[in-house]
């Protein structure tokens, strides 16, 4: 499995920003990383890319596209644009090489132009090559959603919308600007690449989670239920449930296990919230997927400082010798509390 994620972070630095990178890479193995819309200069590239546990990096000249890659992934850069990075890229898992353009774009469709010759261009080689990205554009009036009444496609295994202007009630919108494309020989080669939309949390776009099968084995597929709350318990009972959950393990990995499960639900329910907001969009529903994102980033932070713990006492491990066996909890940072 290569997986691939692209996102309009509009701001790298905003509350939970690298916090949320860092948790998607952990929990989704992540090969490679494009960021759009840093609002960071480049000459701090390398430090996120310190911090995000990547080996390699490449910006383009504006500054609007930021890629990470990891050395399972070899990547060749092929063309550095204002509104495109294209790469040529060879991971470990895959025996052919394959390209991909990430995507900016402007928002005025004359200064679009150049991008869509390239694209073209592209497209038409005889080569596995797709694009991922903010077209800044939509392609249908279905792809946009402002005052009028909606009702939502069920049929659809994602929030058809990437992104929200995050207005007032009467003021809202939101739009399909970020999307994936490929070329037949992607869709030849590659049949088994699967778009997942995440929750925004956030920025005002979702997440695109490109996910490659390369393996000829068919996948197993797992059928998944979430339960539609129709009422809002208190958020002390979502950790208290997942803190009540056996688990197996030394006192470490446990907490570690319960933390992921609390971040996982809180995921869960910040999804579901975006979906009563943009059927019915009101103050309370408005309300509640404000304050669910709020306690999403709060334990995606804490789920980070425990792996950085974590991660810190094996390490001592390793230079003080088998003697140390087990982690103690009263040696976790005091800034690291849960609320019960």
């Amino acid at each position: 499995m290569i997986n691939v994620i692209c996102l309009n972070a509009r701001s790298i630095n905003t509350q939970g920003s690298l916090e949320k990178f860092k948790y998607l890479k952990k929990i989704h193995n992540l090969s490679m990383i494009a960021i759009l819309e840093p609002f960071a200069d480049n000459i701090y590239l390398n430090n996120y890319k310190i911090h995000l546990n990547m080996d390699s990096a490449a910006c383009n000249s504006n500054g609007k596209i930021w890629l990470f890659w990891n050395t399972e992934m070899n990547c060749d850069v092929l063309e550095i644009d204002d509104q495109h990075i294209t790469c040529v890229l060879h991971h470990v898992e895959y025996k052919d090489k394959f390209m991909i353009s990430f995507i900016y774009a402007k928002c005025k469709d004359h200064l679009r132009r150049p991008l869509c010759d390239r694209l073209i261009h592209y497209s038409n080689i005889d080569n596995p090559w797709c694009t991922i990205g903010d077209f800044n554009v939509i392609t249908s009036t279905e792809e946009k959603q402002g005052e009028l009444p909606y009702n939502m496609n069920k049929s659809f295994e994602f929030i058809s919308f990437t992104w929200c202007n995050q207005g007032a009630e009467e003021s809202r919108v939101w739009k399909r600007l970020d999307r994936a494309m490929g070329n037949d020989k992607w869709l030849e080669d590659m049949p088994q690449t699967t778009i997942n939309h995440l929750p925004f949390v956030g920025p005002d776009h979702c997440p695109l989670l490109m996910e490659i099968v390369v393996r000829n084995e068919q996948p197993i597929k797992y059928f998944k239920f979430l339960h539609y709350w129709t009422d809002h318990e208190s958020f002390n009972y979502i950790v208290k449930d997942c803190w009540d959950r056996e688990v197996q393990g030394n006192p470490m990995w446990k907490l570690h296990q319960k933390m992921k499960s609390t971040v996982k639900e809180f995921e869960e329910r910040v999804q579901i919230a975006e979906e009563e907001v943009i059927i019915n969009n009101n103050e309370e529903n408005r309300a509640t997927l404000h304050c669910l994102n709020a306690k999403y980033i709060k334990y995606m932070k804490m789920l980070n400082m425990l792996h950085q713990y974590q991660s810190y006492k094996s390490f001592q491990m390793e230079v003080r010798g088998p003697q140390i066996n087990h982690f103690s909890l009263p040696m976790m940072p005091s800034s690291l509390h849960l609320d019960t």
